[in-house]
């Protein structure tokens, strides 16, 4: 038995499409996704948010012997920026960005592009050597380096006198600057060196190939195509390294008690805020002071970011 054209498309013109079963599923859906993320916002506003509010809301008041808290209003950011330890401590993490970061990146990217030139032998067990010092805590690495920065047993000391060179005081005021950036860099160029070398492994081989075509060699092409292309990954541990570089606690705090005349309660921003915490009992001012160094680490990092795309526009302008 046969139908008409105009019979069945009127039949499929009465056949109401499935919006209720269709938009039923997209809801379950959209129900499932948000419970599965739910238990990340709940930490997250648990431990992150909760904690800026409170210390925003302390950072307003001050603690007076008479009287107890009372709303103080800027009172507290006033001070702090009239405050010479704190000015001092930013200086000082200024000077170690400005040496530290550029050593600790540019030997990053040099491990980076001899391991993706595949000219290197053992690559996969040079990634994990270069790595491991980032899987060592903190902690226990200021304390290696403390030991091996002794002037009395240090390895280090000891090579030195042995030789004629005497005792280098690597712990002095002078020097402990220094000291520091070696531990920091130690820690973190295997780190940032997987970041570039993960970007290095995503350009496609055509680049590479067409650039050899052109004549191009290894320095060639690593100047020319492979540091162009993985400049966001640069610009990420550039990011990463300003905020580390003003947070840094674990190696002041331990030097302290190595080298107590060398490190000050105010030798790093993050540790004079914990020692006005803990120590002086300064919470509404440490909190303050937690505020400020978290908008100067943002404005620093957005001023070294608007820097790389002004730069890259006038690149592409001139290209």
């Amino acid at each position: 038995m046969s139908h008409s054209p105009a019979l069945t498309a009127e039949r499929l013109s009465a056949t109401p499409p499935p919006t209720h079963r269709t938009s039923t599923s997209r809801r379950k859906q959209n129900l499932a996704a948000y419970l599965f993320i739910l238990p990340f916002f709940v930490v997250f506003i648990a431990m992150l948010i909760v904690p800026l509010v409170y210390s925003g809301y302390l950072s307003l008041f001050e603690s007076k012997l008479i009287g107890g808290d009372v709303f103080a209003g800027l009172t507290n950011y006033v001070r702090a920026l009239q405050d010479s330890a704190f000015l001092a401590s930013l200086g000082r993490m200024g000077l170690f960005f400005i040496i530290q970061v550029p050593i600790m990146l540019g030997l990053a990217l040099f491990l980076a592009l001899a391991l993706d030139s595949r000219r290197a032998r053992g690559s996969k067990g040079v990634r994990l050597l270069v790595f491991m010092p980032y899987a060592v805590p903190a902690v226990v690495a200021t304390l290696m380096w403390g030991y091996l920065y002794g002037s009395d047993f240090g390895p280090i000391a000891q090579i030195a006198r042995a030789v004629g060179f005497g005792t280098p005081d690597f712990l002095s005021p002078a020097n402990i600057l220094g000291s520091m950036m070696n531990i920091v860099t130690w820690e973190f160029v295997g780190y940032n060196m997987i970041i570039m070398y993960a970007a290095l492994r995503s350009i496609p081989g055509e680049l590479y190939e067409a650039a050899e075509i052109d004549g191009a060699g290894q320095f060639r092409i690593a100047w020319s195509v492979k540091i162009p292309a993985i400049r966001p990954a640069i610009l990420l541990t550039v990011i990463f390294s300003i905020i580390g570089t003003f947070q840094l606690f674990a190696e002041p705090s331990l030097l302290n008690v190595i080298a107590p005349d060398a490190i000050t309660n105010s030798f790093t921003p993050n540790y004079y805020a914990y020692n006005l915490a803990f120590i002086n009992q300064e919470l509404n001012y440490a909190a303050a002071i937690a505020f400020l160094l978290g908008v100067f680490i943002a404005i620093v990092s957005y001023i070294v970011q608007l820097s790389t795309q002004q730069r890259e526009r006038r690149e592409r302008g001139t290209a």
